[in-house]
């Protein structure tokens, strides 16, 4: 991918790597909710299990249980991933809650499927237009539109429309 150019440089000619603004962190704790037992995932009965906000991994099985501070630092650590991912993908300048609206979207449906989607192609040739509009294609599961991811994606459509 070419390289960002929604990074900036500090006043010591380092990168600063754009971070995930208030109200996309909201939209990700509000969707993703917090549990601090892991459960399996809803479709298949098991893997991947899940625990915090969202957080699956090699060390999420069953039985576990987290602080309130363990699933707080799992977040941090995956926003870092995300935000990671989604400026690497980019290469257009974006608004911070353009920027925020993509790390939810990718913290929802992995980076791989915002790296091939229309979505970041549409970003990527400056169609925010367009762009916005994909999210609403992002919704389905296994039996058609699911409530919950089309109310996620109102909600990511709306930040990244949002000035």
């Amino acid at each position: 991918m070419a390289a960002s150019r929604s990074r900036l440089s500090d006043e010591k000619g380092g990168e600063n790597v754009p971070k995930m603004n208030a109200a996309g962190l909201a939209l990700i704790k509000e969707f993703e909710g917090l549990e601090l037992r892991a459960y399996p995932d809803p479709g298949t009965g098991g893997d991947p299990w899940t625990i915090g906000y969202g957080h699956t991994g090699p060390e999420v099985k069953p039985g576990l249980t987290w602080t309130q501070a363990q699933a707080d630092a799992a977040l941090k650590r995956d926003l870092e991933r995300f935000e990671k991912g989604v400026n690497d993908s980019i290469s257009r300048a974006l608004t911070s809650n353009q920027f925020s609206a993509l790390v939810s979207f990718a913290y929802n449906v992995g980076i791989g499927a915002l790296q091939e989607s229309t979505l970041l192609k549409l970003v990527n040739s400056g169609d925010f237009t367009g762009a916005a509009e994909q999210f609403g294609k992002w919704v389905n599961g296994g039996n058609g539109p699911l409530p919950g991811l089309v109310r996620r994606r109102t909600a990511e459509r709306a930040l990244f429309l949002k000035p």
